[in-house]
């Protein structure tokens, strides 16, 4: 999918004169019908300087792992994960659940987590699942890390 999701991205920079400025501000574009690329650095640590918007416009796992960072916006539809996608990647993640509630599904058990409520995913073997009636949205922000246990899955 194309377009944009409904969560709104502000982002800052420098302006000709050396001051802060607003750089962006808009809907975080879409990389998927269920998630958006809010931004990514290529590389840690990142690189501040310049004006332009993020070069990808499209996610996907390998980008989890070229050594940058993303920072992302995920949906889980009412009803979904009845087939998880068990995976890992050799990130830490940062999760905040921003809107109804999922639940997190590891080897040993899960947990339900709601709005307002964090998980640091530590690059271990994990699933989502929605059991809910509406839309659960989280915000993600992934950093590289070491590998843990068998390392990503994905």
């Amino acid at each position: 999918m194309s377009g944009t999701m409904d969560y709104r991205r502000v982002v800052t920079g420098i302006d000709d004169d050396g001051k802060s400025c607003i750089i962006l501000d808009e809907p975080v574009p879409a990389t998927s019908p269920s998630a958006g690329l809010a931004w990514r650095t290529p590389s840690v640590p990142a690189d501040n300087s310049g004006r332009e918007d993020i070069k990808e416009r499209s996610f996907s796992f390998e980008l989890m792992h070229d050594g940058g960072t993303n920072f992302m916006v995920a949906e889980y539809p009412p009803h979904s994960g009845g087939d998880l996608y068990w995976h890992a990647t050799d990130t830490i993640d940062y999760i905040v659940v921003i809107k109804g509630e999922v639940v997190l599904v590891l080897e040993t058990g899960e947990v339900r987590v709601k709005a307002g409520e964090f998980i640091i995913d530590r690059g271990v073997i994990h699933a989502w699942r929605n059991d809910g009636d509406e839309v659960a949205a989280s915000a993600i922000v992934t950093i590289p890390a070491k590998p843990v246990g068998k390392g990503k899955t994905v």
